[in-house]
């Protein structure tokens, strides 16, 4: 694997110098199974020291936050649902492409072995369809959610739609609008075990406690 900082020299003019008005668009990396946080700080490092922060940005792990229970506890952990793979958030201003500065700085990171939906030879991958974008942000609890009316007090009952306590009761111990968030108490074996919601993870308040 190259560890080159040297962009290839007829590529070295074909900066972008204002994205605003660019596209952007989501690829995704195979990395060496394990690498995947090495490659993104690798990644973030050489798009700072090469001058490629106008067309390299977000740089993501496809990790999400995991909710189980054990000897009647919630206990969090950080599960990657896809080894060996990382995203890249890139500027496509060519018909949605990327440009060949950004595709070679991101190839030649270390840990990088290739692009998924390249056929190879140098040819450009395929981005990420939108639904697929929101789809693993989503799991990743990064969607920017819509602001959803739900009139809940503390000390209220209110039913969970989503996440590991879907279909459970959970009493409303704290409530920020703001943030569109509450905290709540959901008994599990007996036991009370506090959680934080957004208001989308519940669904109406059903009565008070």
């Amino acid at each position: 694997m190259s560890e080159n900082n040297e962009l290839p020299q007829e590529n070295k003019n074909e900066a972008i110098t204002n994205n605003d008005n660019i596209e952007k668009s989501w690829f995704v990396v195979h990395t060496y199974s394990g690498y995947e946080h090495k490659v993104k700080a690798n990644l973030e490092s050489r798009t700072q020291t090469m001058g490629m922060s106008e067309q390299i940005f977000r740089i993501l792990v496809p990790e999400q936050e995991v909710t189980t229970i054990q000897d009647g506890e919630a206990k969090t952990s950080v599960e990657n649902d896809f080894p060996g793979y990382v995203l890249v958030e890139m500027a496509t201003p060519h018909d949605y492409n990327m440009t060949d500065e950004a595709w070679y700085v991101v190839r030649n990171t270390p840990g990088v072995t290739g692009f998924l939906g390249s056929h190879g030879a140098g040819s450009k991958p395929n981005s990420l369809m939108p639904e697929e974008v929101d789809l693993l942000m989503k799991r990743m609890g990064m969607v920017t959610r819509e602001v959803v009316d739900l009139a809940v007090e503390v000390g209220q009952t209110v039913k969970i739609i989503t996440g590991p306590f879907s279909g459970m009761e959970a009493t409303v111990t704290m409530v920020d609008v703001e943030k569109q968030t509450l905290e709540a108490t959901v008994e599990v074996f007996g036991r009370e075990t506090p959680t934080e919601l957004d208001f989308a993870d519940v669904d109406t308040v059903l009565d008070e406690a």
